[in-house]
């Protein structure tokens, strides 16, 4: 029961991401604003580094190393946001 629920709040998680993604960049090809291409690219590196990294690393067991590369994906997720953001 309890794995279920972790699945089912998993793929609500990367459908609510992955919708993000899609209407960010669908506002890039729309405008052609560069900072709307850096907000896509932010999203999508926190989605897969927090969601998809993060459960692969959950599944093998916690280890230093697969959370290093989860939280450094997140974390250039979010530098690249930030680059979106001061050059809007």
């Amino acid at each position: 029961m309890i794995q279920e629920v972790h699945y089912g709040i998993l793929a609500v998680h990367l459908i609510v991401g992955f919708a993000l993604v899609y209407l960010a960049m669908k506002a890039f090809k729309k405008t052609k604003y560069p900072p709307m291409a850096l907000l896509a690219a932010g999203f999508a590196l926190i989605v897969v580094g927090d969601t998809i990294i993060g459960d692969i690393v959950e599944t093998f067991g916690e280890n230093l190393i697969g959370e290093i590369i989860e939280e450094g994906i997140e974390i250039a997720g979010f530098i690249v946001l930030i680059l979106a953001v001061k050059r809007s």
